[in-house]
């Protein structure tokens, strides 16, 4: 079957929940990009996250979708946060072809007093430490896993990072969010969220046209003028239309994924690929749960007893299993 394209302007709507994917062949660059409504306000909505937690959740889960839906087998891309802020873990899971899970973990009483204090950037929140990005190809394939150091920089800024030390791809990255207040068709209040990205790569079929400064490696003498090496045209033309894209146009569904294309490449003869629809949906289930807890040995299922039942609930998804000790005597 072949895979359609589309040039810009011409009948279709990618819509929420659908990356959608692009390329421009005259700045020699692909991209991504996605709208996130139902989905995203399903997931942040189940966990009650505060206002500052689940606006840095959102951005990693924009994140995960647009580079997990570029994933070309069957497998997994899991980007997880861990450091030493008031959120100190955070994890995205994509399993291809279009399912997505998410939760963070946080101090309750830090993050209030973030709040109070004003100080809830992404980089205040998740202090120092690691984010990894790691592909998993099913069991008989070796992982692969990405890790760039959090250097009181945004998700957007690692990213960009971790496509230029790991992949050498030129990569622009940009992630926004939105908390939305109106009322529904009885005059009740409603809140929702949103969310939205878009990620750009230079990816010319001369490699040489793709190189790049290399990062200070630490040795350079105080003073000295590292080696620089000019943008391409194409590549510097392509970051500046994307620096001129608000947070409003990434989240407004009145804008919409394919009407910022237009208005960002349609000189250049942007065209567009098949959306690819994300969803909602968590991995786990009572029997693979039940496999966990039948390794466990007798003192450790007698200690998780509570009310003459195992309970276990899922920490991404919400969902509580109940299991009878009986069916793991023996």
């Amino acid at each position: 079957m072949e895979t359609e394209i589309r040039t810009l302007g011409e009948p279709g709507f990618a819509g929420d929940d659908c990356v959608l994917p692009f390329e421009v062949d005259g700045l020699d660059v692909r991209g991504r990009t996605v709208q996130l409504g139902p989905m995203i306000d399903a997931i942040l909505g189940r966990h009650d996250y505060p206002e500052p937690v689940a606006r840095l959740l959102a951005e990693a889960i924009a994140l995960t979708v647009l580079l997990g839906t570029s994933l070309k087998f069957e497998g997994k891309l899991i980007i997880q946060t861990k450091g030493d802020g008031p959120v100190d873990l955070m994890v995205a899971d994509f399993t291809t072809p279009g399912s997505l899970r998410a939760y963070a973990r946080f101090d309750a009483d830090r993050v209030e007093a973030a709040e109070r204090a004003g100080t809830t950037s992404p980089t205040e929140l998740l202090g120092n430490g690691i984010l990894a990005f790691t592909i998993d190809q099913g069991a008989y394939m070796q992982r692969y896993q990405g890790i760039v150091e959090m250097k009181g920089e945004t998700l957007e800024a690692m990213a960009e990072t971790y496509f230029r030390q790991s992949e050498q791809i030129p990569t622009i990255v940009r992630l926004a969010v939105a908390e939305l207040f109106d009322k529904d068709q009885d005059g009740n209040p409603r809140h929702s969220w949103r969310a939205g990205g878009i990620v750009v790569q230079f990816l010319p079929q001369a490699p040489d046209r793709m190189r790049q400064p290399d990062l200070p490696g630490g040795d350079e003498s105080e003073g000295a003028e590292g080696f620089h090496i000019t943008d391409d045209d194409s590549w510097a033309e392509a970051k500046a239309l994307v620096a001129t894209v608000s947070p409003g146009e990434l989240t407004d569904p009145e804008v919409g994924a394919e009407r910022l294309l237009f208005r960002l490449f349609h000189e250049r003869g942007a065209r567009v690929y098949p959306p690819v629809p994300v969803f909602d949906q968590c991995s786990c289930s009572r029997e693979r749960l039940g496999e966990v807890l039948g390794g466990f040995s007798a003192e450790e299922l007698a200690e998780s007893v509570e009310d003459g039942a195992i309970t276990v609930q899922c920490e991404f998804c919400s969902t509580a299993y109940r299991f009878d000790p009986s069916e793991f005597e023996g």
